[in-house]
């Protein structure tokens, strides 16, 4: 018996979706964007393509992105979708890029995980559903949310720079 299966019959699954959107490591394709997994695979470093599509999680304390402090969006690894402005970004001390709030409501979807036994909220990008990290109830004013990223799934664009397009 899987995970999902072992879930399912625990009643434990999760019912519903935020922004219509479930998880990239469930199925491929379930956010706007059109390109299935093997397509981010080709595209994508394998750290990232681990993180967004495989739901892993980089060592704390290992992204270049704790330290940028640059005015500018923090866009989706994967797709390019803007998910946080660079003024929602914080020093949370969990040794990953922190944000209290996404760039708008239907940037991210969340769901809920339970790969360690108890319940977390999962976030991931609304467009490709590549998996960004989870969300919880200990941030900062005005939100109180922290949005605890992986590094590697997310790209800073400085506000000098022109956003990218988003990927099909």
């Amino acid at each position: 018996m899987n995970r999902r299966s072992l879930l399912k019959l625990l009643g434990l699954m999760p019912v519903a979706t935020f922004a219509g959107c479930t998880s990239a490591a469930e199925e491929a394709g379930t956010g706007k964007s059109k390109l299935a997994r093997s397509e981010w695979k080709k595209i994508l470093p394998p750290e990232s393509y681990r993180v967004l599509f495989e739901e892993d999680t980089e060592r704390a304390g290992t992204s270049a992105l704790n330290h940028e402090k640059r005015e500018g969006t923090f866009v989706c690894a994967a797709c390019f979708n803007p998910l946080f402005a660079s003024a929602t970004k914080y020093e949370s001390g969990t040794g990953w890029p922190s944000f209290f709030a996404p760039i708008g409501p239907a940037a991210v979807g969340t769901r809920t995980d339970y790969k360690l036994i108890y319940p977390r909220t999962e976030y991931h990008c609304a467009h490709c559903s590549g998996h960004q990290g989870h969300v919880f109830d200990d941030g900062p004013a005005p939100t109180g949310k922290r949005y605890c990223n992986n590094g590697v799934a997310l790209r800073f664009i400085p506000k000098t720079e022109s956003l990218p397009a988003l990927r099909a």
